[in-house]
């Protein structure tokens, strides 16, 4: 009986022991984080490899409900109302699943996270279920990634890439909503900084441009010293309104600040404008 209580209490140690041993995860967790247009992005999921095994149609079999990750459920938060294909998904925290097909995969996004391993859906906790095509890659991607690829100010895209798969889910924010609002809002009583960022914004959203020649004109008119970034935008602004002589004189300005700052972007960008509207 003592020999048994002996041999029970030191096996219990040397478990107790091996414990504490770390060793690395076989799909690590990973996240990331993307700021589209103003709108915040987040996922965060885990990362099987594919340790030399088939994975789409075979490992993960063709119709069948994937967690898009391992050990977990893979966790898309936004921060404001985004649009995918044509339907609002609400500002939030959501589950992706994805359903893998062999041309095409349905994606869910789902407001329950108490099972990973689902078979079937509950569609009154389906938030969005969407589908897109999926595309052959020249190579293998070892292990599982997630990406926000082609960023915009109005939107991006959701890319799943595994073993030569690529998944790519496209979605739009409401950026130029908001930033409206906050300029009718922001111009009822603007700063110089105001008049400028609504005016920057206007010319890269292709926007009335005579309007944002003239805030660009009250900034510069607010500004005691403007420097070279903000004339650099006054003159690509004058030169999309056709006003090439007053665009010439700005970059030339801008040119010279950027000279005497040593920013050697500015210089080459200006003298590039400038030979592109024969002043140089």
């Amino acid at each position: 009986m003592k020999n048994t209580l002996f041999w029970a209490i030191g096996l219990l140690f040397s478990f107790s022991m091996a414990a504490q041993i770390n060793t690395p995860a076989s799909s690590p967790a990973a996240s990331l984080t993307q700021v589209v247009g103003l709108t915040n992005v987040w996922v965060d999921y885990s990362r099987p490899s594919m340790k030399g095994r088939e994975i789409f149609g075979a490992l993960l079999p063709y119709g069948t409900i994937w967690r898009t990750g391992a050990n977990a459920t893979t966790k898309f938060k936004i921060d404001k109302d985004i649009m995918i294909n044509g339907k609002a998904l609400k500002a939030g925290t959501y589950n992706l699943y994805t359903v893998p097909g062999e041309t095409d995969w349905d994606v869910v996004f789902y407001t329950d996270d108490s099972n990973p391993l689902i078979t079937e859906f509950d569609n009154s906790k389906i938030a969005l279920r969407t589908t897109v095509e999926s595309q052959q890659m020249p190579m293998d991607i070892e292990t599982f990634t997630i990406t926000v690829d082609d960023v915009s100010a109005d939107g991006a895209t959701l890319g799943l890439l595994w073993e030569n798969e690529y998944v790519g889910i496209p979605f739009k924010v409401n950026t130029d909503k908001e930033v409206m609002a906050s300029i009718d809002q922001a111009l009822n009583g603007p700063a110089a900084a105001d008049y400028y960022n609504a005016a920057v914004y206007y010319l890269n959203a292709g926007k009335d441009i005579e309007k944002s020649k003239m805030w660009m004109e009250k900034a510069m008119n607010m500004t005691e010293n403007p420097r070279f970034w903000q004339l650099r935008q006054q003159s690509l602004i004058l030169a999309k309104s056709g006003d090439k002589k007053g665009a010439i004189k700005a970059a030339k300005a801008s040119l010279a600040d950027a000279e005497k700052a040593g920013n050697a972007d500015y210089i080459k960008m200006n003298k590039d404008s400038l030979t592109e509207w024969g002043a140089m």
